[in-house]
């Protein structure tokens, strides 16, 4: 049993939050399967939150982050779960959010940079295979001046499934001096999967620095090839490529990088 059965199996498929101790004495928040939730970081305060969505379902939580205060979060959808979080950013507070979908479902963000010198960062992955379909919704609001915002989500769709990326970014009239980036990278495997994408951005201030970009494609046949003179074969190499290319989401993750590696590749045998 993986890290993350465990942490699951504690509550079973109850909706619950619960106060745990990870194994290096970090403290927890752990929801699983949450359907409403709102909750606040304290002025200076520090959080770390474990999402875990086990069965179909509609979530929402909603994190209010006083200024100067910091969150890590790990959000797992195992089921095609339909979740939606929320934060609200003052001034000069923290967001690091790692996500991953392996079920289907809907996963949408919603950034409100509403102090100056808040940043957040928002690393997702999405896997898809047989007929699942997954729709991820990233939205940063830059509502006032000196923020920074970083969202990379990546993309792998096969069989017959589809996945679908929506971003923007939003630049308030005030907002000047803005950091933005938001990025989606993509993989489609054989003919018949589908995976679209639809960066935008909305700028109203002048001194601004932001990006978007958008690729969708096929494996490298070059880099597939390589591997297999090397004595790999056909499917091992593509596999290894995949996983390549999911891996820089997750393995950063405090505590978690491993087991969030894990539940990726398990679903990469099934795609």
């Amino acid at each position: 049993m993986g890290i993350l059965d465990s942490l699951a199996s504690l509550c079973g498929d109850n909706i619950a939050s619960q106060e745990i101790t990870l194994a290096d004495g970090t403290p927890a928040l752990l929801l699983v399967n949450p359907t409403k939730v709102e909750c606040g970081v304290a002025e200076q305060g520090e959080e770390y939150i474990i999402v875990l969505h086990t069965h179909e379902g509609e979530s929402k939580l909603v994190i209010d982050m006083m200024p100067h205060s910091k969150i890590r979060m790990v959000q797992v959808a195992l089921s095609a779960a339909a979740c939606r979080c929320e934060l609200r950013q003052q001034t000069g507070s923290q967001s690091s959010v790692v996500s991953i979908a392996v079920g289907g479902g809907k996963l949408d963000y919603v950034v409100d940079l509403n102090g100056s010198y808040a940043v957040s960062s928002l690393r997702a992955a999405f896997l898809a295979g047989d007929e699942e379909s997954v729709k991820v919704g990233v939205r940063v609001n830059h509502n006032v001046s000196d923020c920074n915002s970083f969202s990379l989500v990546k993309g792998v769709a096969g069989g017959k499934a589809k996945g679908e990326f929506e971003g923007m970014v939003y630049v308030a009239p005030d907002a000047q001096r803005t950091d933005a980036v938001q990025t989606s990278r993509n993989i489609v495997i054989g003919s018949e999967a589908r995976i679209n994408t639809k960066p935008q951005l909305e700028i109203y201030a002048d001194d601004v620095k932001c990006s978007h970009g958008a690729t969708v494609g096929q494996l490298d046949s070059e880099a597939v090839l390589y591997m297999r003179q090397r004595g790999l074969s056909l499917e091992q190499a593509k596999r290894l490529q995949i996983e390549g290319f999911v891996s820089d989401i997750v393995l950063g993750s405090q505590h978690f990088g491993e087991a969030l590696a894990e539940e990726l590749n398990a679903k990469l045998e099934k795609i």
